[in-house]
């Protein structure tokens, strides 16, 4: 997959989460899981195009670090969602597997750019 290719994922991820958040119920506790999880959800893609825009190795590796964290803290309130039982299940269990691929395809992209730079 291609810088361009995951910019176009990680963008339908943001997207697919906004869509999910509309079918949480309004209730405080889950307006504070819909802040926290479009806030992370929306920076995976955000932070990822900044990072292919590095200004150099360390930049980049610095960038994708807060790419992979917002993967994973998306994932986290993914994860709260789904043990919950808030919001459409099918949209749930979609973003649950993405957010684990997107994930799993950052911190293998930071390992790969640390190790690279010796």
């Amino acid at each position: 997959m291609n810088k361009a290719d995951l910019e176009k994922r990680t963008k339908h991820f943001a997207l697919k989460v906004i869509a999910f958040v509309a079918t949480l119920p309004q209730t405080r506790a889950c307006a504070v899981i819909e802040y926290q999880l479009v806030k992370a959800g929306t920076s995976v893609g955000a932070n990822y195009r900044e990072a292919n825009r590095a200004e150099s190795r360390s930049d980049f590796i610095h960038k994708i670090a807060i790419v992979e964290k917002e993967s994973s803290e998306s994932r986290y309130w993914l994860e709260i969602c789904d043990e919950a039982k808030l919001g459409d299940p099918e949209k749930r269990s979609w973003l649950l597997q993405e957010a684990g691929e997107l994930l799993a395809i950052f911190t293998s992209s930071g390992r790969t750019a640390k190790a690279a730079k010796g």
